[in-house]
């Protein structure tokens, strides 16, 4: 096939047009963000008109899922690899949506396990089977713009929760005493939606053409040869694999500290009313969706190290000012730029991994990653519940996480591609000489 052909390829390679392709993934991470829609259900779980369940129990499923993801998404990333992304992303759709239905038939105080196996533990494992496919299919159908085409498709995941949540508190509203009751319908329509939308997917017949691609790190093709692709044994056996992850892992800590208390903080030191920062919170949702197009955009024009850069010193110093934020329009602005940078990580890294690594085995090697998102999703909101404290120590709990954020620069500066060298010619074509 002539460079030409494979050029009109790109919008159109043999197996799918890219863009319906794009559509769909957004789609598919809108329904499965929903999961960030957790709190409207763990509000009405802690209602004495229903089961009068405490905070931090009902927010057990919560965690139960995030932890799940990485699990899902490493089941899933390698099974893709192998298997192709339609059926991997229908079965993992067809888990999450059984999980979602089996939670509804968790409908009294004493079904506490029952709701935890269908909503975090089968519902996480499915989500992250879903999650991580989109990630790596696009990048190998939008080789010339990785980080913006990453960016958009989990920007869907970010902004499920603006989605859902009107969605299920209405279905709440039917049967308040019963709230689990919503999760049926929600299955039912969660099961729909990602039957349909994933199956359109697949990789391309013929990787678009990548010579004249703007971004900064696009790999580069010359004389038909580029760099190989690493297997993820080989990825996790350089030591780029773990700076990745450690800088993905000190985003979400440091994000997900402020996100953890947004509610509060806005109201203690900024002087919101509860309402006001139910408002804010919302409001916030879509910067931190918005912020993985925008960081996943500019990562391609500035590089993916200048990136994580900016992504980790604007979260830093904006912790930093956050507990001296008096002014109610201050906060907004300080805490929408943790938000975006927040998203920003994840609408970055994916693209990072394949640029790192290449793109034949991305969603087993950023599968593996996603453990930074359960090690922070974790290690952020008990950190800085103990430092604030019962004392609302809000000065001393931003500040150490963001120093902690501002230390963490170094990892970007010195982390550089891992050197990997181009397959031999005879082996790329099939004639038999061993590969290095």
């Amino acid at each position: 096939m002539s460079t030409s052909a494979v050029r009109n390829d790109s919008t159109a390679s043999p197996g799918g047009n890219r863009w319906v392709i794009l559509v769909c993934a957004v789609l598919v991470q809108l329904a499965i963000g929903s999961v960030y829609a957790w709190s409207v259900f763990a509000k009405a779980l802690q209602s004495d008109a229903a089961f009068g369940w405490s905070k931090s129990k009902a927010a057990v499923p919560f965690s139960v899922v995030i932890g799940m993801i990485f699990v899902g998404s490493y089941v899933g990333g390698r099974l893709q690899d192998a298997r192709g992304p339609r059926v991997v992303a229908m079965t993992g759709g067809v888990i999450y949506a059984v999980g979602v239905i089996l939670a509804s038939f968790a409908q009294s105080a004493d079904s506490f396990w029952l709701l935890v196996l269908g909503y975090g533990v089968i519902g996480g494992f499915g989500l992250g089977m879903v999650y991580i496919v989109p990630i790596a299919m696009l990048q190998k159908w939008f080789p010339d713009k990785p980080g913006l085409i990453t960016g958009l498709a989990v920007a869907g995941f970010g902004f499920g929760a603006v989605v859902t949540a009107p969605v299920g508190q209405a279905l709440i509203d039917q049967s308040p005493s019963v709230p689990t009751k919503a999760f049926l319908w929600l299955g039912i329509g969660y099961l729909v939606i990602l039957l349909v939308c994933t199956s359109v997917f697949r990789n391309p017949a013929v990787l678009p053409d990548v010579t004249g691609a703007t971004s900064k790190d696009a790999p580069r093709v010359e004389n038909g040869t580029g760099p190989r692709d690493f297997t993820p044994s080989e990825a996790m056996h350089t030591k780029q694999w773990y700076l990745l992850t450690a800088i993905l892992t000190m985003s979400v800590t440091a994000g997900i500290s402020l996100i953890a208390v947004a509610a509060g903080t806005a109201t203690d030191v900024a002087g919101y009313s509860t309402a006001a920062a139910a408002a804010l919170v919302g409001v916030l949702g879509l910067f931190n969706g918005a912020g993985r197009i925008f960081w996943g955009w500019i990562s391609d024009m500035i590089g993916k190290m200048p990136a994580f850069l900016g992504i980790l010193g604007i979260q830093g110093i904006c912790l930093l000012l956050i507990p001296h934020a008096s002014s109610t329009a201050l906060f907004a602005v300080l805490a929408a730029l943790v938000y975006l940078c927040y998203g920003g990580a994840f609408g970055t890294m994916p693209s990072t991994a394949g640029t790192f690594f290449g793109v034949k085995n991305v969603g087993a090697i950023y599968g593996l990653m996603l453990i930074g998102w359960s090690i922070g999703g974790v290690v952020g909101p008990l950190l800085i519940a103990s430092l604030i404290g019962s004392e609302k120590a809000y000065n001393l709990g931003f500040t150490v996480i963001g120093v902690i954020t501002l230390v963490a620069l170094v990892l970007p500066l010195v982390t550089k591609k891992p050197r990997h060298e181009p397959a031999p010619v005879e082996d790329r074509h099939g004639t038999g000489a061993s590969r290095r």
